[in-house]
């Protein structure tokens, strides 16, 4: 299902004089070794039996591959079970214990983090933010390059303003001396160079450590730090801009200086002890039915009772809170609830080997990733949509009705999330899951999941410029 590229064509040799002018490697802080983290795909521990070999003439190898096997029976690998509970009012399931976030994180991807983006980092990024610990967490670095990017904007705009006012004022002195307006071409190769000269990272990252190191040196001298002036250009000159751009670009650039930690806590006081983590692992209906289920590494409790809740009983109720508002105990279950419809997508492309996340955020169901989030971006986008083949579903008009109105989808629809798709350069996968026919509940869980199929039907939209061979 993937494309298949061909590799890219090898670079020229780089010269000595442009070798130098790359950053050097020490100044980027050193990336964590996400291959030794994220080795394994899923929270199992698997020890596989490795018997010694076997040579028919030498009764010692027997012996030695016979105690071998006694040993792993008798102590096998053990495997550890985490645990999660179930909130009825938020129809989800959380996972408190740091250890087990952990695990369920580096091993398969599962869940995220309710305080982060994705990966649960928020005691990090309050340490950090606190003074206990060095660097510069994943958000703070894309704040940065959101802050450089508006500054350049600004710094471009400005130039922009002040290159227009110069040559309005040459133009209006010609017009007043009586003279031909003069050529205007040294004003636009100077607006090239000045729109050239505010697009180059590297004086944008020497005019940021600059303001930078003013301000520490200010705030070492104890002197308020001054908030970066708006109104002010690069060549010195003042530009006037509307209220709210000012008030905007004063709010994203000032800065709040932090207090110290040492000064308040002591350097005697444990940065663990200072606060507790807040932040739990969320894991969604399908992952955590997947773990319980599929893996049989997690165990998911009732607030209410405080017992463990097997997968027989856990099932029917997922099913009956994939609706808003939840269904009632006595409510029929439907062979295509949306959980179902979900769980079958999902449990198929984990079998597959594919890593998948939400995809909400693209308006699709599902992303699938090849490794992780943390290695690559997702290639594929999902889109469920069930299927009403079987005879069950034609027998009457009513459910001929029901059916169709369940499956429906209009072409305004796909061209918008197929548009969306194509922007951020993920492929479109539409899931069709026959839907079977209403069967008795309190079957077998494998016998009830094998009766859906799943059938991908890949599409891509043409776009001329990325596919012009």
């Amino acid at each position: 299902m993937a494309e298949v590229t061909s590799p890219a064509k090898a670079s020229p040799a780089v010269g000595p004089e442009k070798a130098n002018t790359r950053p050097a490697r020490g100044s980027r802080p050193p990336r964590p070794n996400y291959k030794h983290i994220h080795r394994f795909p899923f929270p199992l521990n698997v020890q596989p039996v490795l018997l010694p070999p076997v040579i028919p003439h030498n009764p010692v190898s027997i012996i030695s591959a016979v105690l071998s096997y006694l040993t792993f029976l008798i102590s096998p690998p053990s495997q550890e079970i985490y645990s999660a509970y179930f909130d009825p009012a938020t129809s989800s399931i959380h996972v408190t214990d740091e250890r087990a976030i952990r695990a369920l994180w580096e091993r398969g991807f599962f869940g995220k983090g309710n305080l982060s983006r994705s990966e649960p980092s928020w005691l990090e990024r309050e340490k950090k933010r606190r003074g206990l610990l060095g660097g510069q967490s994943s958000e703070e670095v894309t704040r940065k390059r959101r802050a450089e990017r508006r500054e350049l904007k600004l710094e471009r705009a400005r130039s922009e303003r002040l290159l227009i006012e110069e040559r309005l004022k040459v133009e209006a002195a010609a017009r007043e001396s009586g003279r031909a307006t003069p050529s205007t071409d040294g004003v636009a190769d100077a607006t090239a160079i000045t729109i050239e000269k505010f697009s180059v990272k590297k004086a944008m990252d020497a005019k940021y450590r600059e303001s930078r190191e003013a301000r520490l040196r200010t705030a070492q001298n104890g002197e308020p730090v001054p908030a970066p002036d708006a109104s002010s250009s690069a060549n010195g000159k003042s530009v006037r801009f509307s209220s709210v751009a000012e008030e905007k670009e004063v709010t994203s650039t000032s800065t709040i200086p932090l207090q110290d930690s040492s000064s308040t806590y002591g350097d005697d006081v444990d940065a663990d002890d200072i606060f507790e983590n807040q932040e739990h692992l969320q894991i969604s209906n399908e992952e955590a039915f997947f773990l319980v289920y599929g893996l049989g590494v997690l165990r998911v409790f009732d607030r209410e009772q405080s017992s463990a809740i097997p997968a027989s009983s856990l099932l029917p109720l997922l099913r009956r809170h994939s609706y808003f508002p939840p269904n009632d105990d006595s409510a029929k279950l439907e062979p295509d609830d949306p959980f179902m419809l979900s769980y079958v997508v999902y449990h198929h492309f984990r079998s597959l080997g594919w890593v998948v996340r939400s995809g909400v955020k693209f308006g699709t169901d599902y992303l699938l990733y090849n490794r992780g989030p943390v290695f690559s971006h997702a290639e594929f986008a999902v889109i469920i949509v069930p299927s009403y083949t079987h005879s069950y579903w034609s027998q009457t008009e009513k459910l001929k009705e029901y059916a169709a109105a369940k499956q429906a989808r209009s072409w305004w629809w796909l061209h918008c999330v197929n548009r969306v798709q194509a922007q951020v350069k993920k492929s479109l996968v539409i899931c069709y899951v026959e839907v079977p026919p209403p069967v008795d509940s309190s079957q077998d869980i494998g016998t009830l999941l094998g009766q859906y199929r799943v059938r991908e039907f890949l599409l891509r939209r043409w776009i001329p410029n990325r596919t012009r061979d």
